[in-house]
């Protein structure tokens, strides 16, 4: 496995796309050269977004709470592209107006709110409240026996609509650990209730057409060849870009480690343009 310089390599491209966790962040904060990565990458006239699977907090909260680890304003809140978007859309357009049951910190809700709908948290609610949709949309937030297994028996007790707004299965950690997302308990209640969800975010090609037509509002007559997506995760950020057709590179600052990095491109046969040790190279 070759190594390549991020900086060169980014330097091909006009639009760059970076993936939160992993890429940009750790569980305590900006990884080291982030901030002059992204601060370079703007001067050269790139233009920069993320793109992440995290439906916890809205643009405006994200750009706050990057703005505070920086120091200064790392981007704007129109640079932050989010699942939970998608998932806004899915319920303004498809569910008729009344209550939605969420998985999720209150902040999260917002996605909700912003589709012109009723948020209950999933403690709250029972089968009785004509619950029109039920959403995961974070892993934090709730009691993980008492809310999870409500949330199990409201889906099993009702016939609406089920959403994932984040298909991560895993974020990293401290160090080389790593914890359980909102996508693996999707999945869990998913098998459990032999119901099928509708599941936003990375790999699905809807979350990159998404990104490339916010991309377009900067730039009319950017093509896919002109975008580079960074991900720090073969299955979803590595696998939905090749399949979307951009350029991709893995960097191995998250969920995919050096060390073994070789055998896990090899054994999932998802096989990024470029790897990168981390943004700041």
């Amino acid at each position: 496995m070759d190594l390549v310089s991020f900086k060169e390599t980014a330097d091909k491209y006009s639009v760059i796309f970076l993936d939160a966790y992993g890429v940009l962040k750790s569980s305590t904060g900006l990884i080291d050269g982030a901030l002059d990565t992204v601060t370079s990458l703007i001067d050269a006239g790139k233009e920069v977004f993320v793109v992440t699977n995290d439906s916890s907090r809205s643009p405006e909260s994200m750009a706050e709470r990057y703005s505070q680890q920086a120091g200064r304003e790392l981007l704007p809140p129109d640079r932050y592209i989010s699942s939970g978007m998608l998932a806004s859309e899915y319920l303004e357009n498809q569910i008729p107006y009344g209550k939605v049951a969420y998985l999720g910190k209150p902040e999260s809700a917002h996605y909700i709110e912003i589709a012109g709908m009723i948020p209950v948290p999933i403690g709250d609610c029972s089968p009785k409240d004509n619950i029109v949709a039920i959403v995961l949309l974070d892993d934090e937030g709730f009691d993980w026996f008492t809310d999870v297994n409500a949330t199990l028996n409201l889906i099993r007790r009702t016939n609406c609509p089920v959403v994932v707004a984040n298909a991560d299965i895993t974020y990293p950690m401290k160090g080389n650990d790593i914890a359980i997302a909102v996508g693996s308990l999707g999945g869990l209640l998913s098998e459990i209730t032999e119901k099928t969800f509708v599941r936003f975010g990375k790999p699905d090609s809807m979350m990159f057409a998404y990104a490339l037509a916010r991309a377009r509002k900067q730039l009319p007559n950017v093509t896919k060849r002109d975008v580079l997506f960074v991900g720090d995760t073969l299955r979803t950020d590595i696998l939905g870009s090749n399949t979307y057709g951009f350029d991709s590179i893995l960097v191995l600052s998250g969920n995919t480690l050096p060390e073994t990095a070789d055998l896990m491109i090899s054994a999932s046969g998802i096989i990024p343009t470029y790897v990168a040790e981390s943004i700041a190279t």
